[in-house]
């Protein structure tokens, strides 16, 4: 079979809310997004995954949906979306929309149905409502808690119970219910007949929980809750009917499951296409750490015979420049929580997290595999941690107290005019501030001005995309280069070698490797030294491979290897 487009896909990720505001009201929208399709084309991306659009109170921005057939009055309408596709297509470009089918808003139809309804009715089967515990039911039917904080259940007036993995905006839906399997059959063709190539899917591990709902206990992962068997039954529902059309469409899986073998049970060949390898993304900036989880990765794609999706950010997780600018904790993240790795505080050198982050997106592009890219990153973009409180809008935040501070810090709409009002984000004459503040600091870090300097990180970021194809071609392995220091990852994949240095001392390539400079994450004063914290692409002229490289799935060899020399005095 060839190659399929997503194979080796660079996906840009929009957070639309916060991408571009054509109408001035402060919120991003599809016609803004349409008016920067030309920016991503010269990015040279091969599809858009578009955050959630759909009719919502915004409880949590467009992951609380009320109405899965409409797109929100804020961001357009179906129209419009139609509109992004046609536009998207004559660029080059698939469009994917986010599928959040594990809850809706508590505005949905059949939610507010359910709350009038009686306990037992067709309407409250529909959700997960129980009865209390207690003498009178007025305890919780079990001890599970929401993802963002406090318990996972809220009581309605007639004293029952109803479920919400998040928020309490966002009840759970009854997978077991068969009306529920056939509403999304027909949500998924609706989308797929206006030429939507494909789906993320949020939590895709969640639909499910086990039937018993018992109370959580153990290591912390709550396994009644999450990744239940009959989870897969769905997706092969789901791959079918993206199969009904030519081309097929598309599925990736935003999946937490703490074992390699629960993720690849998500990748067989007739349920999900990709899931995303996360384990990259909570790494700190530590060579073993980083080739270890790029492993487990490829060990996983070699097991189920389809290439890795990458990620290194999203909405969900501070920003790249502010994490690898942090202290970096070397302590392993925790398999129940893997993404608290990803949400630490603390003071940034955004200096030295900008340069790390140029550097590790050129590892990620020289991997086998889709790439998404979060928008934002390819300017460097740092967390904004200082957002004043009244300002903040996450349910994180809320539901915590304000003891955590949320995922509004990756979200501030970006700067694209330095010297425009609201950093172009809206147009001049809006008539609303932005739904975040921008930080004054943004104006540094603006589209144009990067797009007027080959040292930016958007220039960077241009170079790489074109190149990478080119570098690297469509080989599959990855052969680890043995260096001889345990700061230096260096791996090749067909002509191409990807070489990136985690220490705060340059490194001298060996001349054994003869291969030339084809890009450096920083500039270069000879093609053969690796600066400090940066990233290298070398074009193969002839590489003893042999004893100095060895596959991804073999064990070392034990054999000399070409060393690489610490030019650190």
């Amino acid at each position: 079979m060839s190659t399929q487009w997503w194979h080796d896909a660079v996906v840009y990720q929009i957070y639309l809310r916060s991408f571009a505001d054509a109408n001035g009201d402060g919120v991003g929208d599809l016609a803004g997004l349409i008016s920067r399709l030309d920016y991503l084309q010269d990015l040279g991306v091969d599809a858009l995954w578009l955050n959630p659009c759909y009719r919502s109170p915004q409880r949590d921005h467009g992951y609380d949906i009320a109405d899965y057939y409409a797109i929100d009055e804020a961001y357009g309408s179906v129209a419009d979306l139609e509109r992004l596709v046609t536009e998207a297509h004559s660029r080059g470009m698939r469009l994917l929309l986010d599928m959040v089918a594990n809850h809706c808003s508590d505005q949905h139809a059949w939610f507010q149905e359910a709350l009038v309804a009686d306990a037992g009715s067709r309407a409250r089967e529909r959700f997960l409502f129980r009865d209390g515990r207690g003498e009178s039911g007025e305890l919780p039917p079990n001890n599970w808690q929401s993802v963002f904080g406090g318990p996972a259940w809220t009581r309605v007036a007639d004293g029952q119970w109803y479920f919400h993995a998040f928020d309490s905006s966002q009840p759970d839906f009854n997978w077991r219910n068969q009306e529920v399997v056939e509403y999304f059959d027909g949500v998924l063709r609706f989308w797929f007949e206006r030429g939507v190539d494909g789906f993320r899917i949020d939590v895709a591990h969640g639909l499910f929980k086990a039937a018993d709902m018992p109370d959580a206990v153990g290591d912390g992962h709550n396994y009644g809750m999450w990744d239940q068997p009959e989870v897969h039954d769905i997706y092969r529902r789901w791959r079918a009917i993206g199969d009904e059309n030519e081309p097929e469409k598309y599925f990736v899986g935003e999946i937490w499951v703490p074992s390699l073998e629960s993720m690849t049970a998500y990748l067989v060949p007739d349920e999900l296409h990709q899931a995303f390898t996360f384990d990259l993304l909570v790494q700190p900036w530590e060579s073993s750490r980083m080739t270890a989880a790029i492993e487990r990765a490829l060990g996983q794609a070699a097991a189920v015979g389809g290439p890795p999706a990458w990620t290194l950010s999203n909405h969900d997780v501070h920003r790249t420049a502010t994490r690898y600018g942090q202290e970096q904790h070397l302590d392993a993240p925790l398999p129940t929580d893997m993404i608290a790795a990803a949400r630490r505080q603390g003071t940034a050198d955004l200096d030295l997290g900008v340069r790390r982050a140029k550097a590790a997106i050129m590892l990620q592009l020289a991997l086998p595999g889709a790439a998404y890219l979060y928008q934002g990153e390819e300017l460097g973009l740092p967390e904004v941690f200082d957002l004043p409180d009244d300002a903040r809008q996450d349910p994180i935040w809320l539901r915590s107290g304000g003891a955590e501070l949320g995922r509004d810090g990756c979200r501030v709409p970006m700067p694209w005019d330095a010297t425009a009002p609201t950093f172009g984000f809206s147009p001049s004459d809006a008539t609303a501030a932005p739904w975040l503040p921008q930080p004054a600091e943004f104006g540094d870090y603006a589209a144009n001005s990067q797009a007027a300097s080959e040292a930016s990180t958007l220039a960077l970021y241009r170079k790489a995309i074109s190149a990478r194809r080119a570098v690297f071609g469509e080989e599959k392995s990855v052969q680890w280069l043995e260096s001889g220091h345990p700061e230096l990852l260096a791996l090749r994949r067909g002509a191409g070698i990807c070489v990136v240095n985690f220490g705060d001392h340059d490194l001298t390539v060996p001349g054994e490797w003869r291969a030339e400079l084809v890009l450096g994450s920083e500039s270069f004063g000879s093609g053969t030294i690796v600066p400090a914290n940066s990233a290298a692409w070398l074009s193969v002229v002839r590489v003893p491979l042999g004893s100095a490289a060895r596959s991804a799935d073999r064990a070392r060899t034990g054999s000399p290897a070409p060393q690489l020399e610490s030019t650190a005095p």
